[in-house]
C-alpha cells in the first residue's frame, strides 16, 4: 500500500466530507438568504427545461442506485433471492439509463450556458466550474458502466461502507481500473465544492410541502 493510495482512497475522502459539512454550515450562517438555485427560467426555458429534466431525472437515479447497490451489502441482496450476477447486470442496465440521462442533460445545460449570450452573461465562473465537473463525473461513469465491466461489489463498494464506518481499507482500490479512480475522486471533490455553490439547493427541496394543511379561500362578500 503506497502513500498516494492513503491519501487518495483514505485522506482525501474524509477531507471532502469535513469541507462538504463544516462548508455547508459556513454557507447557512453567512449567507442564508442566497440558499437557492439562482435560477434562469425567466430568460430562457425551452432548453433549460430539456436539460433539467434529464439532468435530474438522471442523477436521482444515479444517486438511488449507488446508495442501493454500494451501501448495502450482497449478502441483504441474497436474502432477497437477488445473486452477485443478477445485481450486477441490475446495476449496469439501469446505470446505462440513468448515467446516459444525466450526463446527456448535463451537456445540454452546459450548451446554454455557454451559446445562449444572455444566459451566459449571467453565468459565474462558479457555474461552469460546477457544470464542468458534472459533466466529467457523468461522462466518466457513464463510460465505466457500458465499457469497464469491472466488477465493484468486492473492491468498492466494501471500501465506500469503510469510508462511511470509519474503518476504511484503501488496498481494496489496488485493482480497480483507472476510470472508477477517476469518477470517485472527481465524486468526492465535486461533493466538497458543492457548499459554496448552487448546488446547496438540493437541501431546499420542499418536501414538507406535500403534508402541509390544504389553504381554504374564501370569496368576500360585500353586504
Amino acid at each position: 500500500m503506497s502513500k498516494i493510495d492513503l491519501l487518495a482512497f483514505v485522506a482525501f475522502p474524509y477531507l471532502c466530507l469535513a469541507v462538504f459539512v463544516v462548508g455547508h454550515a459556513y454557507r447557512y450562517i453567512t449567507d442564508r438568504y442566497a440558499w437557492n438555485s439562482h435560477g434562469s427560467e425567466l430568460i430562457e426555458k425551452k432548453t433549460l427545461f430539456f436539460g433539467s429534466y434529464l439532468f435530474h431525472f438522471g442523477i436521482l437515479g444515479t444517486l438511488g442506485g449507488h446508495a442501493a447497490g454500494l451501501l448495502i451489502p450482497q449478502t441483504v441482496y441474497d436474502m432477497v433471492g437477488i445473486d452477485t450476477a443478477a445485481h450486477t447486470a441490475l446495476a449496469h442496465y439501469a446505470g446505462r439509463v440513468v448515467g446516459t440521462a444525466a450526463f446527456s442533460g448535463v451537456l445540454i445545460l452546459l450548451a446554454r450556458r455557454l451559446f445562449i449570450r444572455r444566459i451566459r452573461l449571467m453565468t459565474t465562473a462558479t457555474d461552469f466550474a460546477v457544470l464542468f465537473g458534472l459533466a466529467f463525473v457523468t461522462g466518466v461513469g457513464t463510460y465505466a458502466v457500458f465499457f469497464g465491466g469491472f466488477h465493484v461489489l468486492d473492491t468498492i463498494a466494501p471500501w465506500i461502507r469503510g469510508i462511511l464506518t470509519l474503518q476504511p481499507d484503501p488496498g481494496l482500490m489496488a485493482p480497480v481500473p483507472l476510470q472508477y479512480k477517476l469518477h470517485i475522486l472527481a465524486a468526492f471533490a465535486l461533493l466538497a465544492f458543492s457548499p459554496f455553490t448552487r448546488l446547496i439547493h438540493i437541501w431546499s427541496v420542499p418536501v414538507f410541502y406535500i403534508f402541509r394543511r390544504p389553504l381554504l379561500f374564501r370569496r368576500r362578500v360585500v353586504a
